[in-house]
């Protein structure tokens, strides 16, 4: 008898077959010679009508023995023959072809397909976990996860794709909790948006205890994958037009983590540059601390065909789960116990590697915090057993804790780094645990749980402009406007939702939506147009798309004094066809800027403006606003003389626009 080898996505075992045989019978329906036998090696039972009975006639069993025995002495069957047996195996005698076409049988229980109305990328997959997935502690390994992980944003992003694709990165994922064996993994994967070669996956993975019926989130990722041609060109893809409200939030947010995931390599060496050298060994008794050298671990891998996919390329879940397996053992040499896997840096696949390459894993600790230890991990590839030269596939960097018996993070011995490389990968380390918290704490928390003013600074700028625009984005797309007023051009919107009430404030104006985007982006004209501005100095120029700015309003607060705000101003270009200019306002804390007692300190939450082209000559320019809960006491007395005020605000905004769109000095003006 042969034996059992995997096949199926990723190899993971879904469904095996036995060697020496195709095993088609069992994945696409259809009958094959030589591929009667299915899984295990056991004829399949028959399927009869219920008008047949529950048992099969003898004479219908005697052609199908005859034909498993041509089977197994590897006799060619003719087509003819093999369909009637098969057929009657069925309780059919009917030929093939007079029979209608009907619709594939569903198992009980089996996941629904998507509906015509749902997002048709969207793939469930529902994992149980046994006891060849899991760790000493019954556990569900993270490896294996990971793998899941993979395969169902894969799935996702081949369904939009309609060809094969690869992983090219994953962002920044954290575990909430672990998985025991028993309990189940639901993975949902769709796709967010595509851009020209490539498409972001969102994944939401949670468990469910079948016992008591507890749900829990464990992690939400986001993986990028590029589709490839069977030349392995890429592959222009159609755009992806979002349904319902999550999925345009999500569409519209995507073209944010992109920016973000193209400027994270700057981020981090930006803050190496300015991070002071002397301060950055760590001040604990360096006496215990262990040599990094000791925690070094190198292992190799032969990638076999159910490593890979049906173009021979590795699948990127398998090599995330190779490296998590020698991180995993870097990470115990360090401790002397059994780490979890609590964080995945964000990280690309540099090139792919094909069935037949050796993978060689290497991993060390760069350094050791007090409750938490990173370890770098790097993945590289060659063809042949005696080849020199290596391809780099990959570089990731995981975080892990040690848990106590109350599920609390031990205190970890600290790390005495090479000299050399190893300095620098302890520095580079501290960085990314600045920005792994300021990324977690800015972008990973729900809106309403960022406080109004965010410290800025170098560390965080990146994350803080993210949080700024898809603030905006996110209110943009909600779907619960309700119209309040219309004054001639001008509409006002209300949008009620717990403790805030937004404003959307919209007309047309005869200019161009390039020209507009420059002049409201610049908050020191704001006050030609807006009452309500005294004055706007720039005081920072982040970069070109960022600016702080600290302003003086006209308003006086219940302390008779002027307000005052810094403002972080965030500018967008359309992504692509169809999204629309964004200047999006939020409040920032700045050391330069303290509150000072000639003022009263005002914040906003979300504010800003969105510009759609209608015509090479005509757009169509919103203000959104978010009020605070402090704001809503004076809204719910003074409705009708604020939606006055709004409207009468905008038209002089349109009026502005209009003196301004021939201003051959505006700045930037060719966007």
């Amino acid at each position: 008898m042969g034996r059992d080898v995997s096949v199926g996505h990723g190899g993971q075992g879904a469904t095996t077959r036995r060697a020496g045989g195709c095993g088609r019978r069992r994945l696409c329906g259809t009958h094959h010679a030589r591929c009667l036998v299915p899984a295990g090696g056991q004829p399949r039972p028959s399927r009869t009508p219920s008008s047949a009975g529950p048992a099969v006639t003898r004479a219908a069993l005697l052609p199908s023995r005859c034909l498993l025995k041509m089977v197994k002495e590897n006799i060619v069957v003719p087509e003819e023959i093999l369909s009637f047996c098969c057929n009657g195996l069925q309780g059919s005698t009917s030929p093939p072809c007079a029979q209608e076409p009907r619709e594939r049988e569903e198992a009980p229980g089996a996941m629904a397909s998507p509906s015509p109305t749902g997002n048709p990328t969207e793939v469930q997959m529902s994992q149980l976990v046994l006891p060849c997935h899991t760790n000493h502690c019954g556990e569900l390994s993270t490896g294996q996860l990971l793998k899941w992980i993979d395969t169902a944003a894969c799935l996702s992003a081949e369904r939009h794709a309609g060809c094969p694709c690869v992983t090219a990165s994953m962002d920044d994922i954290y575990f909430e909790h672990t998985i025991s064996v028993g309990q189940v993994v639901n993975i949902k994967a769709k796709v967010n948006r595509a851009f020209n070669s490539s498409m972001e996956v969102g994944i939401q993975v949670s468990y469910e205890d079948l016992c008591s019926g507890k749900h829990c989130s464990i992690c939400k990722a986001y993986a990028t994958f590029v589709a490839q041609a069977p030349s392995g060109s890429k592959v222009k893809l159609k755009p992806l037009t979002p349904q319902t409200e999550e999925e345009k939030i999500e569409h519209s947010i995507a073209a944010e983590r992109r920016r973000m995931r193209l400027v994270h390599k700057d981020t981090l060496k930006d803050l190496l540059t300015r991070s002071p050298r002397e301060t950055e060994l760590e001040t604990r008794d360096g006496s215990a601390a262990v040599p990094a050298e000791k925690t070094r671990v190198e292992s190799v891998e032969l990638v076999l065909p159910p490593h890979a996919n049906h173009q021979g390329n590795t699948f990127g879940g398998q090599i995330m789960a190779w490296m998590e397996n020698v991180a995993t053992i870097a990470a115990s040499r360090l401790c002397h116990a059994h780490p979890t896997l609590r964080a995945i840096e964000m990280f690309h696949f540099r090139g792919p590697s094909q069935v037949g390459d050796r993978l060689v894993l290497k991993a060390i600790v760069n350094n050791a915090f007090k409750n938490s230890m990173e370890v770098g991990v790097c993945a590289e590839a060659y063809g042949q057993e005696m080849s020199v030269s290596r391809r780099h596939i990959n570089s990731a960097f995981m975080t892990f804790v040690v848990l106590d018996q109350e599920g609390r993070p031990r205190t970890l011995p600290m790390v005495a780094p090479e000299p050399g490389d190893g300095v620098r990968r302890y520095r580079e380390a501290s960085a990314r645990k600045k920005i792994r918290l300021d990324r977690k704490y800015v972008v990973s928390c729900k809106q309403t749980e960022v406080p109004l003013s965010v410290p800025w600074d170098q560390s965080n700028k990146v994350y803080l402009s993210y949080n700024n625009v898809s603030a905006l984005k996110t209110l943009v797309a909600k779907a619960n406007w309700a119209l309040a007023r219309e004054k001639e051009k001008v509409r006002m919107y209300t949008l009620e939702e717990d403790k805030f009430l937004s404003f959307r404030i919209e007309m047309s104006v005869r200019i161009a939506a390039g020209r507009a985007f420059s002049l409201l982006s610049d908050l020191r004209r704001r006050h030609e147009w807006d009452s309500h501005y005294a004055s706007a100095e720039l005081v920072q120029q982040v970069d070109d798309d960022d600016m702080i700015y600290h302003v003086v309003s006209q308003t006086l607060s219940h302390e008779n004094k002027p307000q005052d705000f810094v403002i972080l101003a965030s500018r967008r270009k359309p992504c692509s066809k169809g999204d629309p200019y964004v200047v999006a306002f939020r409040s920032v804390t700045l050391p330069t800027h303290p509150a000072s007692a000639s003022f009263t300190r005002g914040e906003t939450l979300c504010s800003g403006f969105c510009i759609w082209p209608e015509s090479e000559e005509t757009s169509k320019v919103a203000y959104y606003n978010q009020a605070t809960p402090g704001y809503l006491n004076y809204v719910t007395t003074n409705v009708a003389g604020l939606s006055s005020n709004f409207c009468a605000t905008f038209e002089a905004c349109e009026k502005f626009l209009l003196k301004n769109k021939e201003d051959l000095i505006v700045r930037l003006q060719d966007l």
